[in-house]
């Protein structure tokens, strides 16, 4: 016997079971978009190198050491599968002068591949879906994306396990003058620092505030605040938002350290945050990224967005034992070749009438066959055997009510079946 191939270290198969999961909560989101007026792209998952380079930059973790890379062997250009979605988005909207009519709001979702440890919440193939507004400068723009994942959270019954934490970053010259008190505040404290903190230490300071390293905690807390000296005009942005945010009842809280990863963030920071998933708590996190639009190429740009991590709140739907819809409505038990023809005729009819049908396809005993109706969690189970075969008669039994079974002719069954579902 051949030895079995398995699946890439960090690479995953979703199965039937947890699809409908993915399922139910993409069907969700996409009702919730539609809601809110964005529209779906569609993005390849192979860029060019340099798209993330410019885009996300080079002292990042993703840049550095997480991505997957490679020079094409035909014309030697340099690919990369893509690690993130806004750098692509970006891309797309200049090269399709997307913005052209006037301001935009779109989405994405599939696919995106870092080489890192994997763990749970973690993984090197994981999916995310994207949301990315252009042209809209107000920070009614920032609090929108902020209200309608609230009102997502809510939808999917995760509101009570996930919080929000909210920042300021300031704009370009804020950070240029943050950095250097940053750099100087760290080099004062480097016996504390570790060999992590101090690679990063000339490259991306920022990024220090983020560790999760307990000796240095006591240190990072008494570092200098960004928020504390932004400039008047992005501090007036900030608590508009928050204002917004106070009126429709979206509870934050204010995390000065809060910076998130990449290079391309201006002004608003946000991230959405489980503490159900150990150690990968962020479930969704964006911000604004007014500069980033006119580094990539494009015409100078205000933007915002956000990404959700969705095996995160696969994970978290799981823990809460989600009942979801994805089941049949209708299950058709059936004895015999000649029952199952007509099952099938009758499954087709009732599919025409927008029901969920599933029928038998084996030749398993009766019981056997409503075991598997049952399970199915379909609320009806029609049976189709000879007799009823003969005499033009279905038995129906009522699954998920209380389990009782009555005989109907065939001309009957579909009154009956718009009474009981």
């Amino acid at each position: 016997m051949a030895n079995k191939i398995q699946s890439i270290k960090g690479f995953y198969d979703v199965t039937p079971d947890a699809q409908k999961i993915w399922r139910y909560f993409e069907s969700q989101c996409l009702s919730i978009f539609d809601q809110y007026g964005y529209e779906e792209i569609g993005l390849p998952i192979i860029e060019a190198t340099k798209l993330f380079e410019a885009g996300v930059g080079t002292h990042t973790d993703i840049v550095e050491k997480e991505m997957y890379s490679w020079t094409d062997k035909l014309n030697k250009d340099k690919l990369t599968l893509r690690p993130e979605g806004t750098a692509g988005c970006v891309r797309a909207v200049i090269q399709g002068s997307l913005t052209y009519n006037g301001p935009i709001k779109l989405f994405y979702r599939g696919p995106m591949f870092r080489h890192e440890n994997v763990q749970k919440g973690r993984q090197r193939q994981f999916h995310q879906l994207g949301i990315e507004s252009f042209g809209l400068t107000d920070p009614s723009s920032d609090a929108e994306q902020i209200i309608m994942l609230s009102r997502l959270w809510k939808t999917l019954g995760l509101e009570k396990i996930i919080r929000l934490e909210i920042n300021s970053i300031g704009d370009k010259e804020d950070r240029e003058q943050y950095r250097k008190e940053l750099i100087d505040y760290f080099e004062k404290n480097l016996e504390i620092l570790d060999d992590d903190a101090k690679r990063r230490l000339h490259k991306n300071p920022m990024r220090i505030l983020d560790s999760k390293n307990l000796q240095m905690q006591d240190m990072l807390e008494k570092a200098p605040k960004l928020i504390d000296s932004i400039n008047e005009d992005a501090k007036n942005h900030f608590n508009l938002l928050c204002q917004i945010l106070k009126d429709n009842q979206v509870d934050f809280q204010l995390n000065k350290r809060l910076v998130r990863g990449l290079d391309y963030y201006n002004r608003t920071v946000f991230e959405w945050i489980t503490t159900d998933l150990g150690s990968q708590g962020t479930v969704a996190g964006g911000g604004r990224y007014d500069y980033l639009v006119e580094r990539l190429g494009g015409k100078s740009t205000p933007a915002c967005g956000f990404a959700i991590g969705i095996e995160r709140i696969i994970l978290l739907l799981e823990n809460a034992n989600l009942v979801n819809n994805i089941h049949p409505d209708i299950y058709i038990v059936n004895l015999g070749n000649e029952s199952r023809d007509k099952s099938f005729t009758i499954a087709e009819y009732l599919r025409d009438q927008d029901y969920k049908v599933a029928v038998n396809l084996d030749s398993a005993s009766f019981k056997s066959q409503m075991k598997k109706a049952d399970k199915s969690n379909a609320k009806i189970a029609l049976i189709i055997g000879e007799d009823e075969l003969k005499n033009n008669l279905i038995q129906v039994k009522l699954i998920r009510k209380d389990g009782s079974q009555i005989e109907l002719k065939e001309k009957d069954i579909l009154s009956f079946i718009k009474n009981n579902i």
